[in-house]
């Protein structure tokens, strides 16, 4: 057969080749970790196992808590039943804000020292036992007290609304009502304190401010009212009811006698006037009266004489006008005497009180102008009483508007008090035991987290496209029985379909069909590098190709034994490469059981690496390509030897075999490193002894081909 020469294959095709190669990277990793899950899939049904258990365990060694409610409602704006703002304005603040406040309000240690105090809680001997706290231990302290508070206290808001629930959790029924309660309550003191505690600290102040205004006042009144009686000063009520004391020393007893006086004097001197006028006018007026009379007189006298000359004294006229003129006569001297006399006399009098009140006034001047200094220390005093008393009612009135805004209504009210629950919340028995799988769980999927991200060697075929680069050509299950030769030439068992599959893949390398000569290497011995060589050759020999089996490991073979021949052939490759044996088919031994023919190593040579370097070997291949179609060489192993390295030179391809979960990834990189410097073809590599039920994973063998059944048995560690 004509040599076509070597041919790399085309790694996109055997790509292709794969169903699942279209699946995303996130879907790869997925089925990583479900197949070490799978492959853990013992230890993880036990650590679920020990988590219920524990979960179990601690249910029932727990001790019964009971949790008490106790709900509050919580405004942001409170209704003032007064007129009278707060000293302290309340922030405007959002509603969500101000609710957020107070539930962390709820939970500070300000609460919790409230409470503790409240409830007496380091002597409480219920408290203690309920918690188990030794009270002579001296370790245990306030702020471990608080935190114990806080450890057993839920604050749980009510969605869309303005509730919230203070919950108290401890193994006394009537402890956690009574503490639950105590909470509520004391939140409510503390925010009304917090509302309304600026007015009862100015309250306190006032008291104070108005106590001290209160002596002063007094000691100011006491010692205005000494000076005054000191100095006989005195003060009267004004006549519209108001108290002229609080006016100047001009309104003094002094003073008030002194514009009395005048005044009176004043009035007397009216009086004196108004006599000497009326005496004036009086005169006038009696002397028109007197000439008046006298006239009248003159004409009754006349009449008179008259009548006398003409009728006798009897005469009855004449009687009548003598009698006319007696009495005109009597009325002229009344009128002069009464008169003149009345008129002088008021006179006198007016004169006389006008000189008496002079004399008054005089002496209540002296007296006014003598007090005038005093009045000066007076007045001083006085306001000083007068701004002392002004400050005591300023300072009275607002003490008593504080008191009453002191009823403004707390914007947090206690809606329903905590009762002592009649059945223990805690321990859950479910609860507990969903915590526990979810633990068990947590830790499952962190093992295998681990495992997979920690993996050093090939667990998932699949790697060896990601890591390694190479086309996966076949994934070869554990034997199921220790009868290799039953295994490899039986068609239907699982292993012969396993290389079919690594065979057709093989074909679909190149335009013509599988590479005519092709290399089997590992990386270390015993990964079952002889056995696929052996498996290759017969399910090639099956397909009816002439197929040829050369085994190129000098310096350790095993596929004599592999291959069941005895006795070891003495006569094989290495006399081929000497030129002790020159003819190719006096050296290959025919295997009927597997169908092709097969040459051994013959005797070991102390130079493999120089004689699989020289000539001799191309001039073997090249002879045997004249008489097979296919070729398949067993070489050595990569690591620390050059026989692999030297042989990729001048085959048509290498193939790579690689055991799973066997060798780090590290060290096949490195051999396949050697192989890629040496310009080798790589054609693809060979996943063996993979255990998928143990593994987990179902990407079955070669690209879509699965198998059930496996065997511990090892046949191919050759």
């Amino acid at each position: 057969m004509s040599n076509p020469g070597p041919t790399r294959p085309s790694t996109q095709s055997a790509f292709e080749l794969n169903p699942s190669s279209g699946d995303s990277e996130f879907q790869l990793a997925l089925e990583r970790y479900w197949a070490e899950a799978q492959s853990l899939r013992l230890w993880i049904v036990a650590l679920l196992a020990f988590a219920v258990m524990s979960g179990l365990v601690v249910t029932l060694l727990s001790t019964d808590k009971f949790r008490a409610t106790a709900r509050l409602e919580i405004s942001q704006v409170a209704a003032n039943v007064t007129d009278i703002d707060t000293l302290e304005a309340d922030n405007l603040v959002s509603e969500q804000q101000y609710l957020n406040t107070q539930y962390e309000l709820l939970t500070s240690r300000f609460m919790t020292e409230r409470v503790a105090e409240a409830g007496d809680l380091l002597r409480n001997q219920g408290f203690l036992e309920a918690f188990g706290i030794d009270p002579e231990d001296e370790g245990f302290d306030e702020r471990d007290l608080e935190q114990l508070l806080l450890d057993n206290l839920t604050v749980s808001p009510i969605q869309q609304s303005s509730l919230v629930d203070i919950r108290f959790a401890s193994s006394d029924a009537f402890l956690s009502a009574e503490i639950a309660n105590m909470w509520a309550d004391e939140f409510v003191a503390a925010n009304y304190e917090k509302r309304f505690g600026a007015n009862i600290e100015a309250q306190q102040f006032l008291e104070q401010q108005i106590e001290e205004l209160r002596i002063r006042l007094a000691d100011s009144e006491k010692e205005l009212v000494e000076y005054a009686n000191a100095n006989q000063i005195l003060v009267l009520e004004a006549s519209d009811g108001t108290d002229s004391s609080t006016g100047t020393a001009s309104q003094s007893l002094i003073a008030s006698d002194l514009s009395a006086i005048n005044a009176a004097l004043a009035r007397a001197l009216t009086d004196r006037i108004t006599a000497a006028a009326a005496l004036r006018a009086n005169s006038v007026a009696s002397r028109e009266s007197y000439d008046l009379l006298n006239a009248r007189l003159a004409d009754a006298e006349a009449e008179l004489a008259s009548l006398q000359s003409f009728f006798g004294p009897e005469y009855p006229t004449l009687i009548e006008k003598r009698e006319e003129v007696a009495a005109i006569k009597q009325a002229i001297s009344s009128e002069e005497k009464a008169e003149t006399g009345q008129l002088r006399a008021a006179l006198d009098a007016a004169v006389l009180r006008e000189r008496e009140l002079r004399g008054q006034l005089d002496s209540a001047k002296q007296d006014f102008l003598g007090q005038q200094n005093e009045s000066i220390q007076y007045g001083i005093l006085k306001r000083e009483a007068d701004t002392n008393r002004e400050l005591y009612e300023a300072l009275l009135q607002r003490y008593k508007e504080l008191e009453a805004a002191g009823a403004g209504q707390n914007n947090i009210k206690l809606v329903d008090q905590a009762v002592p629950p009649q059945d223990p919340y805690a321990p859950s028995l479910p609860l507990n035991l969903m915590i526990a799988l979810a633990l068990g769980f947590a830790v499952a999927a962190a093992l295998v987290y681990l495992r997979v991200a920690l993996s050093q060697t090939l667990r998932d075929p699949q790697d060896v496209e990601r890591r390694l680069g190479l086309a996966l050509l076949g994934t070869i299950p554990q034997a199921e029985t220790d009868d290799f030769t039953s295994e490899i030439t039986t068609r239907s068992s699982d292993t012969n379909e396993a290389y079919a599959t690594v065979r057709t893949n093989l074909s679909f390398l190149t335009a013509n069909g599988a590479p005519e000569v092709i290399m089997l290497t590992s990386s270390v011995p015993s990964e079952g590098k002889s056995v696929s060589a052996s498996a290759l050759a017969t399910s090639f020999a099956q397909l009816g190709r002439r197929t040829l089996l050369i085994d190129a490991d000098l310096r350790n073979t095993r596929l004599v034994e592999t291959l069941e021949i005895e006795p070891a052939p003495q006569v094989g490759l290495s006399a081929l490469l000497t030129g002790n044996q020159t003819d190719l088919t006096q050296v290959a031994l025919r295997l009927e059981r597997f169908g092709f023919d097969f040459i051994p190593v013959g005797r070991k040579p102390p130079n493999p690496v120089e004689l699989l370097a020289g000539d001799r070997f191309r001039e073997v291949l090249a002879a045997a390509r004249q008489h097979y179609d296919q070729i398949i060489i067993d070489s050595a192993p990569l690591l620390s030897l050059a026989d692999a390295v030297e042989l990729s030179r001048i085959v048509d391809g290498v193939l790579y075999v690689i055991e799973a979960d066997g060798l780090k990834l590290r060290g096949i990189e490195n051999a396949l490193g050697r192989l890629r410097s040496a310009n080798a073809n790589m054609l693809g590599a060979i996943v063996t002894k993979f255990d998928e039920a143990g593994s987990g994973y179902g990407y079955g063998y070669g690209y879509g081909y699965g198998y059930g059944k496996r065997a511990t048995s090892d046949p191919q560690a050759a």
